[in-house]
């Protein structure tokens, strides 16, 4: 007959499985952060590129794409591997959310070599190319988000939260990169673009703060050092110059593009850093939940059959055992040890409660953002700045805004689509 323990150990098995899970797909969260950081680099290139006609980076963008296709298909080779072990995705929903995920972003990666020729000819501006880049890694950060949102185990997701914010605040800081490089060459200033420039500035501050409240101390000492206060000053110089309408000037241009490098490059300390110690916190527990099995099997093996279980519903009989009850003790060893991983759990799932609500937060912003640009007409920046101003006005915090937003939305009036 099967006892507890048994079942125990099914537990046990189930928890591995999970850990081994977040171990492929936090090997797959690092090589998309070496991807994005690669592709940031490539879409800040291809922005001067296009804005100075050619003129500028038409050397080093060959290198640079070589770069990007190594990594792209590391990012592949991970793809794959989830989708050959789909079986073992642990929690159909997520599991299909994280698919679904990957079956989205694939078309953009095979859609690179086609973007790259048109930047070749000149045949985009440089806000179209930023988007085109912008949208592909908002497509593997997506990844990234349903990775954190998968994980079961609460450490991990405070690493996985942490990581996600950051990468999500150092595209940002890609961004500013690309558009502030594209504006200094262009030399054209107006009220639209500063509005853009500070929405991508309020962006990265919003998403490094998440990420400084969920990592340790270590992480956050290196994200301290790693902001070099040369590099910070000249680049609040730099986008004090840019918020002013200046003439083209090639020289700021390049200035401006290498103070973000030399900011995103330190940056990338970070989150590689965050990624290793992903890798090991994840090696650590599995390698905890391992010996504990381990514990788990040689105690069934002692375990001699029970005809009872009184222990069970009296605890009292195990206050003065005689060796003729070691077997009891040995069932009220089994007992606790359920207890104990009863009690484990709990708080385990307690925890993520608390990790997971940055998340949902997030989920609701971006619901309410969607829905403001499909009933106002707005941009993702518009849509933003009117969350965070009617919060400031009526002293709430953005995602009790976003809440109420969404639950009037049936009656939001449709803005007309504007005539052409």
């Amino acid at each position: 007959m099967t006892s507890g323990l048994n079942f125990l150990i099914a537990a046990r098995r189930c928890e591995i499985d999970a850990l081994d899970q977040l171990a492929r797909t936090s090997e797959l969260v690092g090589a998309i952060g070496r991807l994005v950081h690669a592709l940031q680099r490539e879409r800040g290139m291809s922005n001067v590129f296009l804005a100075s006609h050619g003129g500028r980076f038409a050397d080093q963008r060959g290198p640079q794409i070589a770069e990007c296709l190594a990594l792209e298909q590391q990012v592949r080779a991970g793809f794959d591997r989830l989708e050959a072990e789909h079986h073992r995705v642990v929690g159909a929903g997520h599991g299909a959310r994280l698919f679904s995920r990957i079956a989205w972003v694939l078309p953009g990666l095979d859609a690179l070599p086609a973007l790259r020729q048109r930047i070749d000819a000149l045949g985009l501006q440089p806000a179209q190319a930023v988007a085109a880049f912008a949208k592909l890694v908002a497509g593997l950060l997506a990844v990234v988000f349903e990775a954190a949102d998968g994980a079961t185990d609460p450490e991990i997701s405070r690493l996985l939260v942490a990581m996600f914010n950051f990468m999500q605040g150092k595209e940002f800081a890609g961004q500013e990169r690309a558009f502030g490089a594209a504006a200094l060459a262009l030399g054209r200033g107006d009220e639209a673009q500063r509005q853009q420039w500070r929405h991508l500035i309020e962006s990265q501050e919003r998403c490094f703060q998440v990420f400084i409240d969920f990592s340790g101390d270590a992480v956050r000492a290196l994200w301290h050092d790693s902001q070099s206060d040369t590099v910070l000053a000249e680049l609040e110089r730099l986008r004090r110059k840019g918020a002013t309408s200046v003439p083209a000037d090639a020289l700021l241009s390049q200035a401006w593009f290498d103070c973000c490098t030399r900011r995103i490059d330190a940056m990338q300390t970070v989150e590689n850093r965050l990624s290793a110690d992903l890798r090991a916190l994840c090696d650590h527990k599995t390698a905890q939940a391992r010996s504990e099995l381990a514990a788990y099997r040689q105690l069934l093996g002692t375990l001699a059959p029970q005809a009872g279980g009184a222990l069970f519903f009296d605890d009292a009989q195990a206050q003065d055992a005689t060796p003729a009850q070691l077997g009891h003790h040995l069932e009220r060893s089994v007992l606790d040890m359920v207890q104990e991983q009863s009690q484990r759990l709990q708080a385990m799932s307690d925890e993520l409660d608390t990790v997971r609500a940055s998340l949902n937060e997030r989920k609701i912003v971006e619901r309410a953002k969607g829905l403001l640009m499909a009933h106002r007409r707005l941009s993702e920046a518009e849509a933003h700045k009117m969350l965070r101003q009617t919060a400031m006005n009526q002293k709430r915090r953005l995602v009790d805004v976003a809440e109420s937003m969404l639950a009037m939305a049936d009656y939001l009036p449709l803005e007309p689509a504007p005539r052409r």
